[in-house]
């Protein structure tokens, strides 16, 4: 057997909420939508990861979402234009990314990050 992949599920009861954080902010497309689901993505490869932490690293919390961009900058500056609050960062970290945390509308916790 192989896993093809993994996918993240967030509830909420407003489906919407999505669209703006995490196609008009992080670029991704809708890839469904059946009303009571809408999936977002690439039509990019991508690899398949699933990752247990006691912690953050650098003693912050643990995300829910880490999410690899290829243009940390144009991430930020759509963040800090969308006047969503920056939790942590940007940094870079000893292990060989840049990131920064933001909260979406649900309240979960994301990881934006680079590698170096």
């Amino acid at each position: 057997m192989k896993v093809k992949r993994i996918v993240a599920n967030i509830e909420t009861q407003d489906v919407s909420k999505a669209t703006y954080f995490y196609k008009e902010i992080l670029g991704l497309d809708q890839l469904m939508d059946m009303g009571f689901i809408s999936t977002y993505g690439s039509h990019e490869k991508m690899d398949t990861q699933i990752s247990f932490l006691s912690e953050g690293g650098s003693g912050t919390p643990v995300p829910d979402l880490s999410i690899e961009v290829d243009d940390l900058d144009t991430a930020l500056t759509r963040v800090k234009e969308a006047e969503i609050p920056i939790e942590y960062g940007p940094v870079e970290e000893s292990w060989g990314v840049r990131r920064f945390y933001v909260r979406d509308p649900f309240g979960k916790l994301i990881n934006i990050l680079t590698h170096l």
